[in-house]
């Protein structure tokens, strides 16, 4: 690791590589020296100049750190804000499971819209599994490829059942809308490059 030193000053402009290789710059909004964890505010990602990423850094994992611009002078009597550490950790707990249930998806081999329809499901019923390319929820309704409404199978007396084929039925409503989005941002992109051309 070089470059690295022993105290990075708040509002410095900071540059790292990571241990992916990807380059990392931003202003430095704390420094821990003894886990050696920068945390850094970089510009959005998406694009939107009234909003931040905010990167946590792990020092002992980087390749390269490189100060560019040091502050200079210290924030005068700035408390830092406070950190919402139980909301940080349900965060990172939604990222995981929702990670997990990505791959549960593609390990079952399934099609993208089995695999679609499984995440959905999984976002609000932990009692969700597959068995072979069919998806069971709550080991009472199983729905089979091509996971439409008519492939929903179980007692039809059970609410469990009725349940499923609604949510079944809204998320295949909402695929057709954002497909349907999706086909007319196009459109609408063409027709403003028209209208601007005739002017």
């Amino acid at each position: 690791m070089a470059g690295v030193s022993d105290y990075f000053s708040i509002g410095s402009t900071v540059s790292c590589k990571t241990c992916y290789d990807k380059e990392i710059e931003g202003e430095v909004l704390a420094f821990d020296q003894q886990t050696k964890m920068l945390i850094l505010k970089c510009p959005s990602s998406m694009n939107q100049p009234n909003l931040n990423d905010v990167h946590i850094v792990n020092l002992s994992l980087v390749s390269d750190v490189q100060v560019k611009n040091e502050a200079s002078s210290p924030p005068t009597n700035e408390q830092p804000m406070s950190l919402n550490l139980q909301r940080l950790n349900t965060r990172v707990r939604n990222q995981i499971d929702g990670k997990k249930r990505m791959v549960k998806a593609l390990q079952a081999g399934a099609s993208p819209d089995g695999q679609k329809l499984y995440i959905a499901i999984s976002k609000t019923i932990n009692e969700i599994t597959w068995q072979g390319p069919n998806i069971v929820v709550w080991d009472k309704v199983t729905i089979i490829p091509p996971y439409k409404i008519e492939n929903v199978q179980g007692n039809s007396n059970d609410k469990a059942f009725t349940h499923i084929k609604k949510v079944v039925e809204k998320h295949m409503r909402d695929t057709a809308a954002e497909e349907t989005q999706t086909k007319e941002q196009p459109s609408q992109s063409q027709q403003t490059q028209k209208g601007s051309s005739t002017q």
